[in-house]
């Protein structure tokens, strides 16, 4: 689980609801199915519009991603590349034809196969640098995808308060009720608002840097299987590798240096 973002949520709800109750309302002053459905429904429909369909598939899945940690360890990925590169150099680079059924990560298991099959380092690097091309163009539309509803969700709140309020000046002839249909009208508002500034643009920067992150990871084995093809030495291979971590890619549970077989 990422503690960041269950924390931040926690934080942030839990202060906006501690300061309502404070301040002497309920929450059932502010729990509006009708509102969350304008809300929610019609930012939907604005995304829907905006994205192709494939799009937004893509981004709701990766969603999930703000609450979990990344399942790809960056240092788990220098050892592996350190382990082939040894066994490449004792036994040849056809010997890690066997190796390949045992890769999950659909990238390093393309990369090797064109390498064991003989293709030149230059060709390898042209055809798997397009691949992360298009990779990262399509990539780069899921957080702006939760951008784009970010700013869609306060107008739509505004929309629906205006709705609200359109009920409201119907009923005049019950002045009682007029300021109690006033704030509900309102609830639509902090809807859209808050959807916007509490999930969906934090939601869109932190997708960026887990995409970010994937993206290094995909360029630091590229270049691990590029230079196991050169043959070059696994422990120059280690420290080139070790260039492309960052402290986002650290874990507490990682040792400080990876040690080369």
């Amino acid at each position: 689980m990422d503690k960041a973002t269950f924390g931040g949520l926690l934080l942030a709800v839990g202060g906006i609801v501690l300061g309502l109750l404070l301040e002497g309302g309920n929450l059932g002053q502010v729990l509006q199915p009708t509102a969350a459905m304008i809300v929610f429904g019609g930012t939907l429909g604005a995304v829907l519009i905006q994205y192709p369909l494939p799009v937004a598939v893509s981004a709701f899945r990766r969603l999930a991603h703000i609450f979990l940690e990344p399942g790809e360890n960056a240092r788990a990925t220098v050892e592996m590349l350190v382990k082939y590169a040894n066994q490449a150099r004792r036994e040849g680079i056809i010997s890690l034809d066997k190796e390949l059924p045992n890769i999950h990560e659909p990238f390093l298991r393309r990369a090797l196969t064109l390498a064991v099959d003989g293709t030149e380092p230059q060709e390898l690097r042209k055809i798997m640098e397009l691949e992360l091309d298009n990779q990262a163009e399509q990539e780069e539309k899921i957080p702006q995808l939760f951008e784009s509803a970010g700013g869609f969700s306060p107008t739509i709140g505004i929309i629906g308060a205006v709705l609200g309020l359109i009920q409201v000046m119907q009923h005049l002839d019950k002045i009682d009720e007029v300021g109690r249909g006033i704030a509900v009208a309102f609830v639509a508002t902090i809807y859209g608002v808050g959807a916007a500034n509490l999930f969906l643009l934090p939601s869109a920067g932190k997708l960026k840097i887990r995409i970010r992150d994937e993206q290094v990871i995909r360029e630091m084995t590229l270049e691990g299987v590029i230079s196991i093809l050169e043959g070059m030495n696994p422990r120059m291979l280690e420290s080139k590798l070790l260039g492309f971590l960052t402290q986002a890619h650290e874990s507490p549970e990682t040792p400080p240096e990876v040690s080369s077989a």
